[in-house]
């Protein structure tokens, strides 16, 4: 006789269930966890600026050549009240308004970041390469990058938002080694 039913069926002779036997608690954690722990994870925000009028907000980090460690993104978020483009470009000249200081995720920690930061409203000027373009709506945005963006010594990254009449804000966040 021809058995049809090729599904194991709990009232069956070969019914079985599995069991777990780890013993203790596993803990997985993305490498975010690890370099904030170390006190190598770092967050630069713009906080929530005016965009004027055919401008764009403009964040950079710079990795000085040198500096002896290595940059790997983990995460982009923000904001934005009208319909914007967030662009991340390898490279470009972002003329200084402000220099906004990275924090250490882990509070309290004296490890800063080696980082060189810009922040301004305007064009990206100089040399550069788009690496990621994104067409964004009214609202917040999140990227998680999980390190697949790095930057090297002697290299620079810039995030522009935009273009024009709006709010909005870039928060960037890294871990270096």
């Amino acid at each position: 006789m021809t058995n049809a039913n090729v599904f194991n069926q709990s009232n069956g002779p070969l019914f079985t269930q599995l069991t777990n036997t780890f013993a203790a608690p596993g803990i997985e954690a993305p490498p975010d966890t690890g370099a904030a722990a170390a006190g190598s994870f770092f967050a630069l925000t713009t906080n929530n600026i005016s965009i004027p009028s055919s401008q764009n907000l403009l964040l950079q980090i710079v990795n000085a050549a040198g500096s002896g460690r290595t940059i790997r993104l983990s995460s982009l978020m923000g904001g934005t009240t009208a319909a914007a483009t967030l662009v991340i470009y390898s490279g470009g000249t972002v003329t200084v308004g402000t220099t906004p200081t990275p924090s250490n995720t882990l509070l309290g920690s004296s490890n800063a970041s080696i980082v060189t930061t810009r922040q301004n409203t305007g064009t990206l000027g100089g040399t550069f390469t788009s690496l990621i373009s994104i067409p964004l709506t009214a609202g917040i945005y999140s990227l998680d990058l999980n390190g697949s963006i790095v930057v090297p010594p002697g290299q620079s990254l810039s995030i522009s938002l935009g273009t024009g009449s709006q709010v909005g804000s870039i928060n960037l966040l890294w871990w270096e080694f």
